[in-house]
């Protein structure tokens, strides 16, 4: 027997029917067509299916969707948009942080919920943020570089708008 599920997705109000069963995974991709969270391991272990749950990464491949009733979750397609990139996706491109892009859209989403509530984090507390995550096509250089250079870019923007 479906359920409805009504939950904010990238900012807009959403409902669904779902299996009450379904993973949230499976209703991002199959559902609603949001295909940027990636299926990886299915076992939470590589955390290529991350979103943001309420401003915090979640495994999506783990979340009963019907968790989600009510609340607010963010997907890659909701960070930014070609015409205008979140800081964290402009670094990851400017850093070369993004090779095969499997990975990326979860790294992204954490790099971002970090940098939300640590504006100026230290390398291990980034390393820390970003170690449910595995990548196969860098040695993670250009990762760190990318959410580095995002912190600076967001406080610099940030600055900006205190004088304004």
């Amino acid at each position: 027997m479906m359920k409805a599920l009504t939950f904010t997705l990238n900012g807009d109000q959403t409902r669904v029917e779902v299996d009450p069963g379904e993973l949230l995974l499976d209703v991002l991709r199959r559902r609603l067509f949001l295909t940027g969270t990636k299926k990886g391991c299915g076992e939470g272990e590589c955390g290529a299916c991350t979103v943001l749950l309420d401003g915090q990464p979640v495994l999506a491949c783990l979340l009963p969707a019907m968790k989600v009733q009510g609340r607010a979750v963010t997907t890659i397609e909701g960070l930014g948009h070609e015409q205008r990139l979140h800081p964290v996706q402009e670094a990851f491109l400017e850093k070369g942080a993004v090779q095969c892009g499997f990975c990326t859209p979860g790294m992204v989403l954490s790099s971002k919920s970090l940098l939300d509530g640590q504006p100026q984090p230290s390398e291990d507390e980034i390393k820390q943020a970003l170690s449910g995550h595995l990548c196969r096509c860098t040695g993670y250089v250009q990762i760190l570089e990318a959410v580095k250079d995002a912190a600076e870019k967001m406080t610099r923007a940030e600055g900006r708008k205190g004088h304004a």
